[in-house]
């Protein structure tokens, strides 16, 4: 999994390519706890991500309550229909703030 990292003002905007799945959460979590550590807010923008699985889901819950816990935002945007349906079924708008662009959510994180 590619995981690219750039910076919108103060938003820290993570954009990870492929499936976040078992073997790809590790790393994906890793680095969206280093993001989230610095109080920062970030947004995760899914555009690129084929399938998320209930690992994917798990590193994204534990991101967003350090985030919390630091006084920082997370976001995600951009879902397809697929991973959008996967947040749907598992209810998980109401554990992250959810965009359907990347522009919403980083007028909201601002």
């Amino acid at each position: 999994m590619e995981i690219g990292e750039q910076r919108d003002g103060e938003v820290v905007v993570l954009t990870p390519l492929g499936r976040l799945n078992n073997d790809t959460s590790p790393e994906f979590q890793s680095r969206l706890l280093s993001s989230v550590g610095s109080g920062a807010a970030v947004l995760v923008d899914l555009s690129g991500v084929d399938y998320v699985s209930s690992a994917g889901l798990r590193a994204l819950m534990t991101a967003s309550k350090q985030s919390k816990a630091n006084g920082g935002r997370l976001a995600v945007a951009g879902l397809n229909p697929v991973v959008k349906e996967i947040f749907t079924i598992s209810r998980f708008s109401y554990v992250v703030n959810v965009f359907e662009s990347r522009a919403q959510a980083l007028l909201s994180l601002r």
